[in-house]
Formats: C-alpha cells, structure tokens, sequence
C-alpha cells in the first residue's frame, strides 16, 4: 500500500541524527528519500558505536527506507548532478553549520534557480545569527545551554545532569518533519515553496516550556531559583524491583492511601489538598516509598491497579522488548539487512487506516543507488564511470 507521502521526492544532505531521523520518518510514510553522502566522508554515524561494515545501529535506525548517493560537492560536475537532483525534488534539507552550503554553491538560491517552489530546510544547532551560531554543536551542548540539565538535576542548586539519550537531537528531527510537512501542506494549496529553518536551541527551549519554565512565565514575576522538582522522581524501590506510582488527581491520591493500608493519610492536614500534597511533596513521597519497601512488586502491582492507581513496572530495555503490551501493539519488527544481517526495529508510531506504507527497506549501502539515481537523470553508463573514475561519484561496484 502506498504511504500518505508517496510521490514526495526529498533530497537529504544531512548526517548523524536530527536530519536523518527527520527525514527517515517521512520515508516510512511513502516518500522518496535520496541520501546524498560525500564520496571521501561518508555519514559520521556510520561509525558512531558498535557495528560493522559501516553499519552500525545509529546508522541502522536513522536511514531505513532511503535510496543513496555518494557525490563529491568540491567537483564542479558532482554540484551539478546534485543540483540536476534537486530539480527533481519537492525537498532538499541540509544541516551543514550555518554559511557551508553556499560556499558549495548548494545554497537556498542556486536549488531554488532549478526548482522554484522546492522547500528549502536548513537545520542548525543555534540558529544562523548570534554569538554561537558558528560554533561546532553535539547534543550535550544544546542540553547545557537550553537548560535543560538543570530540569534534569531537580534543582538549579544541584548539580547539572544530562538526559541519558540524546533528546534535542532527535526531537528536533520529529519537529523538523513536522515543519516538512506542513510546509508542503502550504505548497500544495498556495504553490509556493520557502525555506524552513529549525535550530535545536529553538525546539529545545520550546519543549522545555510547556511543563518546565513556570518560573519564568509571568513577566515581572521570575523565579530565580527553581526548587526541586520531586514529581519526577515516582520511582519507588519495593522488595524485589522498581515500579512507578503516579496519583496526581484527589480520587487517585485517596485511593492510593487506601491501597497502602494508610486511610488516615486522606485525612492528614499536609496531604488533603493538590496544593499541600505539592507543598509537601518530598515527605508524602517519602512516606509512600517506606510502604511500598514493605512487599513485592508482584503483589504491590495487583492492588495498585484494582484500586484504579496509575502504576506500572520499571523494565530494562531488555524485559521491554519482551513485554505484552509492546507485542499486542506489534511494535517491533526483524528484517534481515543485506549487510548487517538480521536486525530488530521498532515500526513507525503513526499508523494510517488508509496509507499505512507497509515496504520496509534496510539503511543504503555508501552510494548503493548511485548509478539508478544518476540513470534516472539521464546519464549514461559511460558517465558515470567516467564520473568515478575522477572521483566524482562512487558506488559499491566501483569501490
């Protein structure tokens, strides 16, 4: 079945994670994706971690469903057979630091001569203006400036803790296709295409806001210290492993005190309202960890949720992958990759009742659809050799 992009063609210059996460969900609904590497550097992640041949999870989980080419954009007829593809293209995406791509000649203005309403997206760390918009960015540097290390940490008096996962990177590339979308929504009613910018400051700081920055919401009133914030921490240690309890509604606190064998708690003048339960959070948290220490998960779950609490396991992402629910949802699939043997991922989390894009292709080879691609443009067999023999393009028979 055809996905609900299909038809869409994307010109992809990114590397790493916040491009090729943003570009591989559009894959996964239908879209012609054409990874564009460099012929002497390819991907960064195809190295980042364990793996071989080039294929290593990051790589693995970020490129699925892609077509690829590999091109020298320093030779004057590797930026030409890039800008004849991007004639072709509905999208050319990039996340080169701020200023690179035109000095490639492969800015917004030389893709736009070939393609006048293309839409254009620019991914950057910091944005193109300001004191940091030329500095070198990975995902822990956003984490420090966004403050995000400081919601982590609980407090802005404790000691700054990064997210265990790389979160700017990989919500700026769900923003990303978001913003893809919507501007071809645009182009598809107006006609007109634009360049889309996305800086991984800019999606951070916008995430953070909607639960984390209360303190500096109401102008005039800024918090300069934020307190703890103790509701993230609802994981309690009970006899034999973790589980999480979350009871933030009146019905769900009471029935929570019911389940832990302590009624009075209902009734206690620092528990009997949101506010004060708030106010006293640490002690009420405090108190609830000393019950739950007294029996085991196994039991403590049953009673939770017969008593209509909010709990649930803590699982490794080993026990995850087994867990019934991740099955019943068909979560995960296995594929067996032409290199990388036989891998398990997790599918697209959007699912359409009539344009659910079924095929599932592995991560490409280095310039594994080199020659289709450049055939599809025009060029003759005796080019494209001509091509990798000056090391302008390559492909895995020549290399």
């Amino acid at each position: 079945m055809s996905g609900p992009l299909t038809g869409i063609r994307i010109v992809d210059l990114t590397t790493v994670i916040s491009g090729p996460s943003a570009t591989m969900l559009l894959a996964d609904q239908g879209a012609d994706v054409i990874k564009v590497e460099s012929v002497s550097a390819p991907d960064h992640a195809r190295g980042a971690g364990f793996g071989e041949n080039q294929f290593t999870p990051i790589f693995l989980n970020n490129n699925r469903n892609k077509r690829g080419i590999a091109l020298n954009l320093k030779s004057n007829t590797g930026k030409a057979m890039l800008l004849k593809l991007a004639a072709t293209a509905d999208v050319f995406i990039q996340n080169f630091r701020p200023g690179v791509v035109e000095r490639l000649g492969v800015g917004e203005a030389e893709v736009r001569s070939g393609k006048k309403d293309i839409i254009y997206v620019s991914i950057s760390g910091f944005g193109e203006k300001g004191p940091l918009s030329h500095k070198p960015v990975y995902d822990p540097i956003i984490q420090a400036v966004s403050g995000l290390t400081t919601v982590q940490a609980g407090s802005d008096d404790l000691r700054p803790r990064l997210v265990r996962t790389i979160l700017p990177d990989k919500l700026t590339g769900t923003v990303t296709a978001q913003a893809i979308t919507s501007a071809l929504f645009h182009r598809e009613r107006t006609g007109e295409g634009q360049h889309v910018r996305v800086s991984m400051l800019d999606t951070v700081v916008s995430f953070l806001w909607s639960s984390d920055m209360g303190g500096q919401t109401f102008v005039g009133k800024e918090v300069s210290t934020q307190r703890a914030a103790t509701f993230i921490d609802l994981i309690y240690e009970t006899k034999s492993s973790y589980i999480s309890v979350s009871a933030m509604a009146n019905k769900q606190w009471q029935a929570l005190c019911d389940a832990l064998g302590e009624p009075q708690w209902k009734d206690d003048p620092r528990f009997n309202t949101p506010a004060k339960r708030d106010l006293n959070a640490d002690l009420r948290l405090n108190m609830t960890q000393e019950k739950l220490l007294e029996k085991r998960a196994e039991e403590w779950l049953p009673i939770l949720e017969l008593a209509g609490v909010p709990c649930a396991p803590v699982l490794t992402r080993s026990e995850m992958i087994h867990h019934p629910q991740v099955q019943a949802n068909q979560l995960l699939f296995e594929s067996k990759h032409p290199v990388a043997g036989n891998i398990r991922q997790a599918r697209p989390a959007a699912r359409f009742s009539h344009s659910q894009h079924e095929t599932m292709s592995g991560a490409p080879l280095h310039g594994q659809h080199t020659v289709e691609i450049l055939s599809e443009l025009g060029y003759g067999e005796a080019e494209i050799r001509a091509a990798a023999a000056e090391n302008v393009v390559t492909y895995p028979e020549f290399e």
